[in-house]
């Protein structure tokens, strides 16, 4: 099992992979905070392509071609475990030959070509609980990753949609997919977005990530995504909910003391 219960799982990085320069910049900071919180499970996440932006003149990233062997310097250079998500099933053994998790955006979690094509290549599989989509009803997005052959699946909440640009969380998701899942993990950036909210470009309330990722990890769940970037605004998707990597390592404290209380209460 790649989930190591002993830490706290951290998936953190760029939205978009813009270039290699950017991503060795994250990873920099990256690896300072994995030196500095030895309790934390890195993972390093990046998109090569951001194929269901709201316009088509939204940036979608590098492409999977150069995206893939930017990941695998990145993997060589700094030895931290990566993902990148997939948007069609003859992706997934590409980018299973480089990555250790391959994740399923939300709006795909019901595709079941793509969740068979994920599925068979026997890495651990990150799903993101559709926004249109109950946490009850992500049991049936797991069992079909499970018959197709995943050993090990990670089910994400991001948010649910209700119209009209907004999203909520729903705290008891996290007792409610551990039933179906030991690992559930929150998407803390994607979670403060207000879809289509900013006529064909992302805006969201980045003043609410760290308040919903402390609140999901006294809610039970074992981990937390983040998007990071050094200069947010400036970003090609997603600068309105990325959080500033440089101010990255306080957050990841106050996650672990958040981390820790809710382990020596449990999990019921």
């Amino acid at each position: 099992m790649l989930f190591d219960e002993q830490q706290l799982l951290i998936i953190a990085g760029p939205c978009a992979l813009e270039s290699e320069a950017l991503v060795f910049e994250v990873a920099d900071h990256l690896q300072e905070v994995r030196e500095n919180f030895p309790q934390i499970q890195l993972i390093f996440k990046t998109s090569f392509d951001k194929a269901n932006r709201s316009s088509v003149k939204s940036g979608r990233g590098v492409g999977m071609e150069e995206g893939l062997i930017i990941l695998k310097k990145l993997k060589s250079r700094y030895k931290f475990l990566v993902t990148t998500d997939v948007h069609l099933p003859e992706q997934a053994e590409r980018v299973a030959a480089i990555c250790d998790v391959i994740q399923v955006p939300a709006f795909l979690c019901r595709q079941t070509d793509l969740l068979a094509a994920v599925a068979k290549t026997g890495r651990v599989i990150s799903v993101k609980k559709g926004q249109f989509l109950s946490p009850h009803e992500m049991r049936h997005v797991i069992e079909k990753l499970q018959y197709f052959g995943a050993e090990e699946v990670w089910p994400m909440e991001r948010g649910a949609t209700f119209g009209y640009n907004n999203l909520v969380v729903d705290m008891r998701s996290f007792t409610i997919m551990r039933q179906f899942s030991p690992v559930v993990i929150f998407d803390a950036t994607h979670s403060v977005q207000l879809p289509g909210g900013g006529d064909g470009k992302t805006v969201g309330e980045r003043q609410f990530v760290e308040h919903l990722a402390y609140g999901a990890l006294a809610a039970g769940a074992n981990g937390i995504f983040f998007e990071v970037h050094p200069d947010p605004e400036r970003a090609i998707c997603d600068g309105a909910n990325q959080l500033a990597v440089r101010n990255f390592g306080k957050i990841i404290e106050n996650c672990l003391k958040f981390w820790r209380v809710r382990r020596v209460i449990g999990h019921s």
